[in-house]
């Protein structure tokens, strides 16, 4: 295999969105980190990224603009250099300045972070990509791992780069993503370059026994209990036009039996609308539980990738020159960016291969900040724990505290950190 065949390839229905409006505010730029048990060597940790890179594509790219549509090409520079980080997460990513990559990797004391441009992949892909860097890494950190491991990828890592959108587009008339405005959640803004970051660590089994005894999945308990504190603290247990939104990206890799390294991903909305005087816990629980188990249906999930699809396919659009597309699709973005209160994202159950279990303490990820969304969330699970992180623009922590309290009123018990936002 060789990274110097040229390589040109359309970027996938989701990712085209993302260069068009990107900017130094809006840098549509997500972490996924992985913390080990001992401090990170820098050097190590840029071979192991040099060993691994020419075998993703998806990566190993270049963005360029073409006349109606961004594309990526094979990037033959140098890999991105590792740096120890000095900023807050999800900065934005000026490929000028990086190599021409759309990603980059850092690292601090004991963990590795890998920042990625939307455009490139989803959190799944992602998640890939860290765990090869990881595992290569240790191999080469620790001989003793490289008597059973060897320098070739995992078999649990797939390469392919297949639009699993337009694979799995069927013609459909239905139309999706009609929003009316959802509440927002306001607060004293930090420093634009600051973000707040809080990490709630979770066990397992306790929180899988409360969302059992609620009849909900363990992901409908984390948004419902969220929505509950925005209700309590922000909404202040009162009726009111504009409804709780959470975004909820889907993996659609299962549901279509997809290996794909790109985006693939569908949006669902998780709703709570406050119209009488008052709610108990269970009341907000069950109406966001059972606006996503409408939703997270293979039928459902098929209307959206085919609405997506069909815009991308229509005819007209195809012809209008990039320039044009880019000032058109970002005010349509802009216009309807306030559709939704938050983003959370779940990554699922993070499993490594047999054998770096030992060195490797635990997964986390970060969302970056888009208009309207001041506070979002991730979630892994990895071993017996379960980590949801909360990423905000704002100052206060109103609503994480009473998220969090209320877990503990449930018998789970969490332990918080956070990073300097907060304090300085």
């Amino acid at each position: 295999m060789s990274n110097k065949d040229e390589r040109y390839d359309k970027l996938d229905n989701t990712a085209n969105l993302f260069p068009m409006i990107v900017s130094e505010s809006m840098s549509n730029v997500y972490r996924v980190s992985v913390t080990l048990k001992y401090d990170i060597v820098p050097d190590i940790l840029q071979k192991a990224l040099d060993k691994v890179l020419p075998y993703f594509d998806v990566f190993n790219s270049k963005m360029t603009e073409g006349l109606f549509w961004y594309y990526f090409e094979t990037n033959h520079n140098m890999p991105p250099k590792v740096t120890e980080e000095d900023t807050y997460p999800c900065r934005y990513i000026n490929p000028h300045l990086n190599r021409d990559y759309q990603f980059r990797v850092t690292y601090y004391k004991n963990r590795i972070n890998l920042e990625v441009f939307h455009a490139v992949t989803d959190g799944n892909g992602a998640l890939a990509f860290l765990k090869e860097i990881t595992y290569q890494y240790l191999r080469d950190r620790y001989p003793e791992l490289k008597e059973t491991n060897h320098d070739i990828l995992s078999p649990e890592t797939s390469l392919d780069r297949e639009d699993s959108y337009v694979k799995n587009y069927k013609r459909s008339k239905k139309k999706k993503y009609k929003k009316e405005k959802a509440f927002i959640i306001e607060g004293e803004k930090l420093p634009e370059t600051e973000m707040g970051i809080i990490h709630g660590y979770i066990p397992v089994k306790e929180i899988k026994e409360v969302s059992k005894k609620y009849g909900v999945t363990i992901n409908q308990y984390l948004i419902g209990t969220f929505a509950w504190a925005v209700y309590k603290e922000c909404m202040k247990s009162q009726p009111g036009k504009k409804p709780f939104s959470a975004c909820v990206p889907v993996n659609l890799r299962p549901y279509f039996d997809s290996g794909t390294l790109k985006n693939f991903f569908a949006i669902v909305s998780a709703t709570f609308r406050p119209v009488k005087d008052s709610y108990t816990f269970k009341e907000v629980l069950d109406e966001v539980a059972e606006s996503l188990r409408k939703q997270i249906t293979r039928e459902n999930l098929e209307d959206i990738i085919s609405y997506n699809v069909s815009n991308e396919e229509n005819k007209w659009l195809r012809a209008v020159p990039l320039f044009i597309k880019s000032f058109v699709m970002k005010r349509i973005y802009l216009a309807s960016a306030k559709a939704n209160t938050t983003t959370v994202t779940n990554l699922g159950i993070i499993k490594v291969a047999p054998g770096y279990e030992d060195y490797i303490e635990k997964f986390t990820a970060v969302l970056s900040m888009s208009p309207g969304q001041n506070i979002k969330a991730t979630v892994f699970s990895y071993n017996d724990t379960l980590v949801f992180t909360f990423s905000s623009a704002i100052l206060e922590t109103h609503v994480q505290r009473a998220f969090f309290r209320h877990m503990v009123e449930d018998g789970i018990n969490v332990t918080v950190e956070s990073n300097g936002a907060y304090y300085e």
